[in-house]
Parts: structure tokens; sequence; C-alpha cells
């Protein structure tokens, strides 16, 4: 069946206005906001406002042998949800029900529904929804499930799937499971929740999350303090780190400063070689002792100017100096955007090979890190319109990659693996554990329709 009678079937199938054939608001759809250059071209864009409804548009796939690629906000950073030629894009951003129970401590969300709705939500019933990914007023709830997200807390309170108690999930042939609950333990069966969690759309389609969620948080104390150089900061992170368990424990480069001073003139220190931004919520008067220990500690390592605060205000505009590096940036140019991580002890090397990297290769790689966790997001600023800066910019991704995994790190942290790091998982993952991660792929999507290019090779 050719591609618009096949379109006319699923149209009929659903109600009125759930495909989208309109060639002008499809190509608001094609891509995440990784500008994967690699995109192809949708045949519709189908948005359904149910499960019952996405049974039916996957099994219409699957009848004729149509990609489905599924889509939250658009905001994924790996080119996850970019399209292929002649795909459905399956975006779920109408499915956005939350339901939070104070009782079992729970939010029953759907998988449109944003992360910063989800907090508000909670936050409305004395509780808190941690996980905090910098686009947590715009990403949502399914495509964080999808690729693990993290954030800024995730030094101190996990990632998503530390949070995922249970999901709805249609399979490649259209069936509807449930999986996991609204239970703290639940050692019955295998973990299926839990491989759902960062599989980026390829074995099913998210239809519905139960979150854990967990007391308001404390208010927290704020430290921001200035480095001459990168390496004297991450020594700092991995003194503090041995000592103490901030909530939040994030680095800007010197570029990165810049960028967000340019945007917001916050007053950031320019000269500075690197920032560190520390909060603490522990409880009580342990906060401020907790952000004075952190002081000291920088101070040790060289800081030259420590600054800390209690005001919520103040300590959540500097929060939103870092959130805002990437939209800084993306001002600037043409982004190829990293997300490796490495073991801790590891961190001072890796930020140094990136500086030798940048230089190696006369470009501007900006760094900022959840430097608690040892995730780094180097992101090479290049002119896509010149050939030569384009390729300096293809190996200085290379050179970022093959760095963390000769330090033993991982080729993402939390924006998943997409299409844009995809060559790299095989080195990452070996070929045994690479070869079962194709067998669950065969097992659960055995035509292949679900996201096909994302995460592995074809």
């Amino acid at each position: 069946m050719r591609g618009r009678d096949s379109v006319d079937v699923l149209s009929a199938l659903l109600p009125a206005g759930r495909v989208v054939t309109d060639p002008s608001i499809i190509e608001g759809y094609r891509r995440d906001r990784a500008r994967d250059a690699k995109v192809g071209s949708p045949r519709a864009v189908v948005r359904p406002t149910c499960t019952s409804e996405v049974q039916t548009i996957v099994r219409w796939a699957g009848r004729h042998g149509v990609p489905v690629i599924p889509r939250g906000a658009g905001t994924g950073l790996s080119g996850g949800a970019s399209a292929v030629d002649g795909c459905v894009m399956l975006a779920l951003e109408h499915m956005r029900s939350v339901h939070i129970d104070p009782d079992t401590r729970v939010a029953v969300v759907g998988p449109g529904a944003l992360n910063g709705e989800v907090k508000r939500a909670a936050a409305a019933q004395g509780l808190w929804y941690p996980p905090d990914p910098s686009s947590f007023e715009t990403s949502s709830i399914g495509g964080n499930v999808a690729t693990n997200a993290g954030g800024l807390c995730c030094v101190k309170y996990g990632v998503t799937g530390d949070y995922v108690l249970g999901l709805e999930v249609v399979l490649a042939d259209g069936t509807a499971v449930r999986l996991g609950g609204p239970r703290i333990k639940d050692a019955a069966g295998f973990s299926l929740t839990r491989m759902f969690v960062g599989s980026e759309g390829c074995l099913g389609v998210i239809t519905e999350v139960t979150l854990r969620l967990l007391p308001a948080q404390a208010p927290a104390s704020t430290l921001v303090a200035a480095f001459p150089d990168l390496v004297s900061a991450a020594d700092a992170v991995l003194a503090i780190t041995a000592r103490l368990r901030p909530s939040v424990l994030e680095l800007m480069d010197r570029t990165s400063v810049n960028a967000v001073e340019d945007k917001l003139g916050m007053g950031l220190d320019r000269g500075a070689g690197a920032l560190l931004l520390v909060r603490s919520d522990a409880p009580g008067a342990a906060a401020a002792a907790e952000i004075e220990a952190v002081g000291e500690i920088c101070a040790g390592h060289g800081a030259t100017e420590v600054h800390t605060t209690d005001d919520p205000d103040e300590g959540e505009a500097l929060a939103v100096a870092r959130r805002m590096v990437l939209p800084a940036f993306e001002q600037r140019g043409d982004l190829l955007l990293e997300d490796v991580g490495v073991p801790l002890p590891a961190l001072p090397a890796l930020v140094e090979g990136i500086e030798a990297i940048a230089a190696e290769y006369g470009l501007t790689i900006a760094l900022v890190a959840h430097a608690g966790d040892g995730n780094t997001h180097p992101m090479i600023v290049y002119d896509a319109g010149d050939p030569d800066c384009a390729a300096r910019a293809a190996l200085a991704f290379d050179a970022v990659m093959d760095l963390a995994l000769s330090l033993d790190g991982t080729i993402t942290g939390e924006h998943g693996v997409g299409r844009l790091k995809r060559a790299w998982l095989p080195a990452y993952l070996g070929p045994e554990v690479l070869a079962l991660n194709r067998r669950i792929k065969s097992a659960l999507d055995p035509q292949g329709i679900l996201n096909p290019g994302s995460m592995l090779e074809g």
C-alpha cells in the first residue's frame, strides 16, 4: 500500500485531527534539539490522546511496515527523535495528565507531561520530584524516561530511572502492558520496568509513568567558587565528594561563564578559569555548615573567590545561570554537544584532555559538567557552512568520545545514544553485550519498526 493510501487508512481508524499531513506542520516535528543533519522526511505526524489510540497506530504501522518514531517535547540532544524517510512521528504531547497521590507519594502522569508540570503539581501537595534536567520546564516525562535523563540534583538524588516505579508500554505488536506500580518494593519477575527506562523508544512506546515522590526539599544554601583553571576546579570536586554529598555540584568553564554573562548580565566573574556551583539542602543549620566546609575545600584548592548565600532567590538565580549555558551557545553558532562521563577520579584528566583537543583542532569547546557525578557536557562550537571547520569539529567530537572511553568512561551519561552517538556503542558495550542488546530488540520488535536507527545500527 502506497504512503498516501496507508495514511488515509490510519486517519480513518482514529478520531479526526489526530493524523497531520500538512508539510509545514510536519517540518516542526522532524528533529529534536540535536538538529541531526541526516534527518529524514516523515509521511505524517500522529498525535494520540490515550493508550488505545497508540495501540491503533502501532498495529497499523506493523501491518504496513511503517517506522514509528516516538517523540515527546523534542528537547532531546542525541538525535533520538530524528525522523527517518517514510516514518510516522508519534507525538505524545497531548497525553499530559498528572495525578498526585499524597498517600502513596507517587505521581501517575502521561508521557507528554512536562517535568516542570510534575514538579509544580507535587509541590502543591508538599512533595518533590527531584530529577531536574536543565530543560525541565520544556522536556517531557516520557522523553526523560526514554533517555534516563539526569540533571543538577543527580549527585545526591539520582536520575530519572531511580524514580520510575511503573510504566504502561505499548509493544511493537500493539499489546499494552503494565509494569511495576505504586509500590516501593517489588521483586516479582524480571526487572522489566527498568529495561524500558533509557530504551529510547526502541522497545516500546511509553504511555503512562508512575513516579516516586519525596517530601519537599529543605531550603538550600549555595556557594559559587572561582578558580584560575579547570583542573584546579576538578581537583576541588574530588576533595568535596570525598567528604561531603552536596545536592548540586556543577562546573562551568571560562567560555561558558562568558556566554551566560553575555546573555544574562548577572555579574559572573568573566576572568575565572572555572566556576563551581555548589548547593546543600541538608536539614536545618547543617546546610550552612556543609557549604562552609565546601568553601574551605575550595580555598584550599586555589579558589580565587568564594561567595555563599542562604537567600533562596539568589541561589536559584545562580542555578539558572548554569541552566542557561546551552541556550546561550545555541545563539553563537552550530553545536556538537557531547555527554561523556567518567569515574570521578578521572575528571581532572578528562577536562585537561578536552582542553588539549580544543587546541589541537583550533576550535572552541565549552565545558559544563554535573561535576559531582563525573558527567560532562563539552560543546563544540563551529560553522557548519565552512567545510574545513565542520570536518575539524567532527574529528574533535570523535577525539572527545575516544578520550572518555580511554578513561573507562561512558559515551552518554544522560542524553541517550540516539543517532549521533550510535557509532561508538559497539566500542563501549563490547561484542557480547551489543549482541545481547540486539537480541532484546529483535525479540520485542521483530519487524524493527520502533525508532529504527536510534541507538543500534540497522
